[in-house]
């Protein structure tokens, strides 16, 4: 494996000059001690002192015949595979020898984000478990010949959704029979993309007010579609395919069928990023109010791009980011894209204007708030959103099993009065028509979404 290039996408070090490379301390030795040999032999006249020197003199000149011109190179590449959650790691960091002098020995050690498990390694055709604690920050050691380069092949799990990094990675090499080594070399971290695990979630139930064109739900509003709306008089503009004859010939008059339009929805998700709790364990582990909120947007997103509605997501936070609303499989790989940057940020300003601007939300969107209802502006701005006649749905992202702070009793107290605080919070939520459903996978919303669809197609007094 020839190494004057480094992969695509890969980071490279260039090679330095030879002023790179500094004696060890066995050079040190070996001429240390031929100059001792020496002086003593002229001092006292002892030829057997010469007879000593000469070897360790013409082995040390030996091994220095050709000394290396160039520093190693070293290159970092992670898996750009579409990784999730769980899902199999593969990084690789390879040592490359670009001299016309073969390395006699090349340690190379690298840092892997915690969050990617790593548990077996390859390093120069020598494969090493690392057990189920697993760990890559650890010296590793194999020679590398001219011309040629060695892949440290790092294999596990990829625990937890996020850009997690691969490195910064090291490595100094010794050459001359160990008489002379090079300096660090380091090479910059690469990051390795890893998508939230997509929960199982399905809304078999209407969206409360479709808006599209084209789409899989049945709107309120007649037009052409699957769903039957009831027979009415033949009209204008009506197609013929339509005529119900049955009805036609009982009437003694033309007959329609009337139907439902086929629209699509918008679907606006909101995460509330103003507040964590919880201590996150990965994939498989406890989930923080961080990890829940990401997996379910990832969810949510998914099934109603599958469905062909579009879906918009903001943040509810200080830096207020937005992806706008579109469909397809592209919207979704832009949504698990735009995820892994989700940060949880408080901050002493109310951020409602900043995210709600003028035309940011459609009237008829559903909006599912994703929420843990930590901080009180979270609760208003559910509050504000309802009084607007927005379609709004709060899911509860705060973990079910968080314990208090402290082992104290006073702790205690003071989380039961917390809960308590808080249920009264999600009682006036809910008599503010905001519904509140804890986050629980498949069938989370159903419900919801039946009541809600149930209140937009009630009738109302005044305008919105």
């Amino acid at each position: 494996m020839t190494a004057p290039t480094a992969p695509e996408g890969e980071y490279e070090v260039e090679p330095e000059p030879a002023a790179g490379w500094t004696p060890t301390w066995a050079l040190g030795r070996a001429v240390l001690l031929t100059g001792l040999l020496l002086i003593a032999a002229v001092l006292l006249g002892r030829v057997d002192l010469v007879v000593l020197a000469t070897p360790i003199a013409l082995g040390t000149a030996y091994s220095l015949r050709r000394r290396p011109t160039a520093a190693p190179q070293l290159w970092l590449g992670g898996d750009d595979a579409h990784l999730v959650e769980g899902g199999e790691l593969a990084g690789t960091v390879s040592v490359g020898n670009p001299d016309t002098v073969g390395y006699d020995l090349a340690v190379v050690r690298t840092r892997v984000s915690p969050w990617l498990h790593v548990t077996r390694a390859s390093f120069g055709g020598i494969g090493l478990e690392l057990g189920r604690a697993g760990g890559a920050d650890r010296p590793f050691v194999t020679t590398v010949a001219t011309g040629e380069a060695v892949d440290l092949e790092l294999a596990g799990t990829a625990r937890r959704w996020g850009r997690h990094p691969i490195g910064p990675a090291g490595t100094r090499v010794a050459a001359a029979d160990g008489l002379l080594v090079s300096r660090v070399v380091v090479a910059d971290p690469v990051r390795v993309r890893v998508y939230p695990k997509t929960e199982p979630f399905q809304a078999v139930d209407a969206m409360p007010r479709a808006a599209g064109l084209v789409g899989a739900h049945h709107s309120r509003r007649p037009g052409e579609g699957g769903e039957l709306a009831g027979v009415r008089v033949f009209g204008p503009g009506d197609r013929l395919r339509r005529i119900d004859w049955r009805v036609s010939l009982r009437a003694r008059q033309l007959h329609v069928a009337a139907t439902l339009s086929d629209r699509d929805a918008e679907v606006v998700v909101l995460l509330d990023v103003l507040a964590e709790a919880g201590r996150s364990g990965g994939v498989g582990g406890a989930a923080s109010v961080l990890d829940t909120t990401v997996r379910a947007a990832a969810a949510i997103g998914e099934h109603y791009l599958h469905r062909g509605d579009r879906v918009a997501v903001l943040e509810y936070g200080p830096a207020a980011r937005r992806l706008r609303p579109a469909t397809g499989r592209r919207q979704y790989l832009t949504l698990l894209e735009w995820l892994l940057d989700v940060r949880a940020e408080s901050t002493p300003h109310e951020p409602y204007d900043q995210v709600f601007g003028p035309q940011l939300l459609s009237a008829d969107a559903l909006v599912v708030v994703l929420t843990p209802l930590l901080d009180e502006r979270s609760a208003q701005m559910l509050a504000r959103l309802a009084r607007g006649g927005r379609f709004v749905v709060a899911v509860d992202t705060l973990p079910a099993d968080l314990t208090p702070p402290g082992r104290d009793g006073w702790a205690e107290v003071a989380f039961r009065l917390w809960r308590l605080d808080r249920a009264t919070m999600i009682g006036q939520l809910r008599e503010h028509g905001v519904p509140v459903v804890r986050w629980a996978g498949a069938g989370s919303l159903d419900q919801v979404l039946r009541d809600v669809a149930r209140l937009a197609t009630a009738p109302r007094v005044g305008g919105r």
